[in-house]
Parts: C-alpha cells; sequence; structure tokens
C-alpha cells in the first residue's frame, strides 16, 4: 500500500475518511548548531506522498541554533522555542501538543537517522497494521561500527522493557518512533528528559497497541560530534522502565 499510495493511490486511511492523511514530524533540538540545517533540509527534501509539516522544537539551546531557526521559520516549517531546557521529552510534549497531522514522527535534530527511511516507518501504518512503528538498529540496516557498551546498555535496557510489558522489541532506545494521532491522545506523558522512551513503550504496551519494528539504518555520532545520552541516562532508563510499569 506504501508504494501504491506514494505513485497517487490511496491509502487505507483516505480511502476510510475521504481526505488526504497528513504526517507531523516532530524534532526536538538543544544545541545543534552543527546539523540542524542539514537535517532540515533532508526533512524537506522527503516526498512520503502526504500532506506534511515540520514541528521543530529549540529546548533551549544556546548554540546559535536559536538564531538559525528563527531564520529558518516559515509557513513549512513551525518553530517553537523552551525558554530553558527542560529536556527531550518536555520538547516531544510541545511538539505533540501543537502537531495537526493523523501520524506523528519523531526525527532526531543530528544526522544519526535518515528521512529517506519515512517511507517504510510509515508503511505498517498506512497500510492499517499497526497503530505505532519503531526504527530498529538491530534488524539488519546498515550501521556506524562505535561503541561496545552503548550496544550492551541498549541490549539490556530493551530486554528489561520487554520483560515488563511483554513485547519482543529489538530497539526500544530508537530515536525513530511513529505514531497514529489518537494513540498519542490516548496517553498522559510525564517524563521530560530521555525517560520519553521507556515511558511511550510501557504505556503502548499498557493499551495494547499493536507495534512494529522496521530495520533502520544509523550513522551514529561520537561524543566529539555531540552526542550527548550517557551512562547516567542509562540507569534513568531502568528507573523509569520500573517507574511507568508498577507506578503510573
Amino acid at each position: 500500500m506504501a508504494n501504491e499510495e506514494k505513485d497517487g493511490g490511496p491509502t487505507k486511511e483516505e480511502e476510510e475518511t475521504g481526505r488526504r492523511v497528513k504526517l507531523s514530524i516532530i524534532i526536538p533540538v538543544y544545541n545543534e548548531v552543527r546539523t540542524i540545517e542539514e537535517i532540515l533540509r533532508r526533512v524537506q527534501s522527503v516526498d512520503v506522498g502526504l500532506d506534511k509539516e515540520i514541528v521543530v522544537v529549540d529546548d533551549g539551546s544556546t548554540d546559535g541554533t536559536r538564531a538559525i531557526l528563527e531564520r529558518l521559520a516559515s509557513p513549512a516549517v513551525k518553530i517553537l522555542f523552551h525558554a530553558k531546557n527542560q529536556g527531550k521529552g518536555a520538547a516531544l510534549h510541545t511538539g505533540f501538543a501543537a502537531a495537526t497531522g493523523d501520524i506523528l514522527l519523531v526525527q532526531d535534530a543530528d544526522l544519526e537517522y535518515d528521512p529517506r527511511e519515512y517511507p517504510k516507518l510509515l508503511e505498517p501504518i498506512l497500510d492499517g497494521r499497526a497503530d505505532a512503528v519503531y526504527g530498529s538498529r538491530f534488524l539488519g540496516g546498515p550501521h556506524r561500527v562505535l561503541f561496545f557498551w552503548h550496544y550492551v546498555g541498549n541490549r539490556i535496557i530493551t530486554t528489561l522493557s520487554n520483560m515488563l510489558s511483554n513485547l519482543n522489541l529489538t530497539d526500544m532506545e530508537t530515536c525513530y518512533k511513529v505514531f497514529k494521532r489518537d494513540i498519542i491522545r490516548q496517553i498522559s506523558l510525564k517524563s521530560k528528559r530521555f525517560g520519553f522512551e521507556p515511558e511511550i513503550t510501557q504505556k503502548l504496551a499498557k493499551l495494547k497497541c499493536r507495534i512494529y519494528e522496521v530495520p533502520i539504518s544509523y550513522s551514529g555520532r561520537d561524543y566529539a560530534e555531540g552526542k550527548k545520552i550517557t551512562w547516567k541516562d542509562g540507569l534513568a532508563a531502568i528507573f523509569h522502565i520500573l517507574r511507568f510499569r508498577f507506578f503510573n
């Protein structure tokens, strides 16, 4: 169905509603002065065959990112600003609230994830199979070889999440997550930082959502290139898995 849609045929949702489906791409940003223009160029250049809006939330950047975004604002690129840094989760809360699309897609502001993979991320939702889609870095796509202990930590966190959610994800911490808008409307999000990933996963599981994974490529960066997540965020993820499974 996704290929038919790109060639001009209607998606399942368009057939049912009689209107075009709209995609909202939510981009949380914090101090990405080196990559923000390029990622916006890449996102804008992707043709997914849907109406498309881009919602960028600057989370209190202090490195010049804000000035670039003010210059790039346009009817096609909605720019929102936090007065101070609150965290990725808080930026996504703001972006979700401002989005008007039927489908919401999370895109990081660095260049680790390739927007050209949007069509395969969208396909399970557009053809009616899924309520949410995760792009997995561990299902065979090409990826930059980097940190062994990050890989081990990711596997531990994903395994714990799976044990408590009864899912069999391979990459719970992936940036690429896509949701039907009506699913997000049913979830009250609390986490303001990187706890968003375990929180949304546990809550999707509790709602018994249909979740698909698709393989994606991954061009990871190192700390010299601006990577922000650390071992402390891994420990926090474990806390949030337990928190949102048992106490929220």
